[in-house]
């Protein structure tokens, strides 16, 4: 493309001044971002530091006080995101936005039916879909429930679910937080792919090597301004989370052993069935030791929830399952959870938060019949408030007051809190699904401190995560999980992200190794 050429080509989205302000927070100050077409444009920063917020107001989520946007050129206001649909902008959030009794089609349609006499083109919209899954790679059952999909599964809905409207702009957060290399991979083999086709891609991420590996341009923002607009290609990981957070990148790394010989968590021969003569845990069997981190490497949909669920009561399976010696098979939820049992779950929106309560409520969430807020046959709100108050000191979690809701928390700190909780009342073991998932680099680093602490003062953790990083460096050994069976025990210092996720897609066959 020659330099005129180049000259009169217009940015696909071009913001301005833009700030937003909430009660006692500016959210954004004077943002300013370039993002040229057929590029994929990285947007970088801690949790809190306007990211959501400004992405929420290019998708026509909410309206900037100031500031000015242009869309190709051309200036936009919009007052919803069907505004922003309009003119070619499609996003897919961190916390999927889809109705899980539908369809993967009914969800990918929804709101833009094809109709054929009035009644929706059933077969129309297929070929639609299955034309799209194929051109992008993205694979998908159109007919399957949501509810029986994994999360990297749900991601590709919701990315052809934005394609189907005609998207040109793809706005993207978050987008490998549940995915293993082979599937980052394939994610970003996409991505080029519509970017050889002309769209553009923003793309927001704390995996700052991901980060550096697909994007053409980085802009930095923090403390909701833009402080940096980077070549990918002249810029080091630590240099990004210097820019970010002023500190250098954290690593996840676990030096010493605090493995004793009291075993606390023995599942024996834990079995669920699924469909027809589908097994969702195949003869499931481990021991988690006091001051040890056992984790459980596979991919989305293997049967690491089911086990969780298994672990919790919430989902019955045959087997038998001890804590600290006693049987607790036949337990109700509540009473593992007061046995000493912690539990911080996979999707801190679905599982972990009231939303629409307030911190100090959030903080008796699963403690509700023990102290503090427990007093007689009331919640003790004065008790529950103060050690709300200590959660949020000792955890770093920002926020106004213990009475604000946790929705107008951003989504490190929300998790933060949930840590904070369930590491609380001194349980004997912890149950950490994705613990930092889509959390910045300093609160990752503060939440993997407080995992090692609490291993090395005697807490068992069973650890599940996509982080795979985060798996090698915490765990003290590495079981992988896979189509519901334990198909291979690994040694953390001696395993790589590549080799991992080969156990965890069958690549490579299951052998144990410790």
């Amino acid at each position: 493309m020659s330099a005129d050429t180049l000259a009169t080509v217009k940015p696909a989205v071009e913001l301005e001044g833009i700030t937003k302000r909430f009660p006692g927070v500016v959210a954004n100050h004077d943002i300013r971002i370039t993002v040229q077409p057929g590029t994929v444009h990285a947007i970088v920063g801690e949790n809190g530091a306007g990211k959501s917020t400004l992405m929420k107001i290019l998708y026509g989520m909410q309206k900037p006080d100031e500031g000015t946007i242009r869309v190709n050129g051309a200036e936009v206001s919009f007052r919803t995101p069907s505004d922003a649909i309009a003119v070619g902008i499609g996003m897919v959030h961190q916390h999927f936005m889809l109705a899980d009794n539908f369809t993967v089609l009914e969800n990918i349609v929804l709101g833009a039916e094809p109709k054929r006499a009035g009644v929706l083109d059933t077969g129309k919209a297929r070929r639609r879909i299955v034309e799209l899954a194929e051109t992008h790679g993205l694979r998908v059952d159109p007919d399957k429930l949501v509810e029986d999909l994994g999360v990297g599964d749900r991601q590709r809905v919701e990315i052809l679910k934005v394609l189907y409207r005609g998207a040109r702009i793809l706005i993207l957060d978050e987008p490998t937080a549940v995915l293993v290399p082979q599937e980052v991979e394939e994610l970003f083999q996409n991505l080029r792919e519509l970017k050889a086709e002309g769209l553009t891609v923003i793309f927001i991420s704390h995996k700052l090597d991901e980060v550096l590996d697909i994007a053409d341009a980085i802009t930095v923002i923090r403390r909701g301004t833009t402080v940096a607009s980077v070549d990918p290609s002249e810029v080091t990981a630590r240099q990004l989370a210097e820019l970010m957070v002023g500190s250098e990148l954290p690593t996840p790394e676990t030096r010493e052993s605090t493995v004793t010989d009291t075993v606390t968590l023995k599942v024996s021969e834990l079995t669920m069935p699924g469909e027809g003569e589908r097994l969702l845990l195949d003869d499931v069997s481990f021991e988690i030791h006091q001051g040890e981190i056992l984790g459980i490497a596979g991919v989305e949909g293997n049967g690491q929830s089911e086990l969780i669920e298994a672990i919790m009561g919430i989902r019955p399976a045959q087997g038998r399952i001890e804590l600290t010696g006693q049987d607790i098979t036949t337990w109700s939820t509540l009473k593992r959870r007061e046995s000493g049992i912690g539990y911080i779950p996979e999707d801190r929106h679905r599982q972990g938060l009231l939303l629409e309560a307030s911190l100090w409520e959030n903080r008796v969430l699963g403690h509700q019949t023990r102290k503090p807020a427990r007093s007689g046959i009331w919640i003790d709100r004065r008790a529950s408030k103060a050690d709300t108050e200590r959660i949020v000191r000792d955890y770093d979690v920002r926020t106004p007051s213990v009475d604000t809701l946790a929705l107008a928390l951003s989504g490190g700190n929300q998790q933060k809190l949930i840590v904070g909780r369930e590491m609380s009342g001194e349980p004997a073991f912890l149950i950490a699904a994705h613990p930092t998932r889509g959390v910045d680099v300093g609160a990752q680093a503060a939440i993997w401190d407080h995992l090692r602490n609490a291993r090395a003062a005697g807490l068992a953790v069973l650890l599940i995560s996509a982080d795979l990083d985060e798996l090698i460096g915490l765990s003290d050994t590495i079981q992988v999980i896979y189509r519901g069976r334990l198909v291979a025990a690994l040694d953390p210092s001696d395993i790589t992200p590549e080799r991992l996720g080969g156990y965890m897609t069958g690549a490579i066959a299951g052998t144990e190794e410790t």
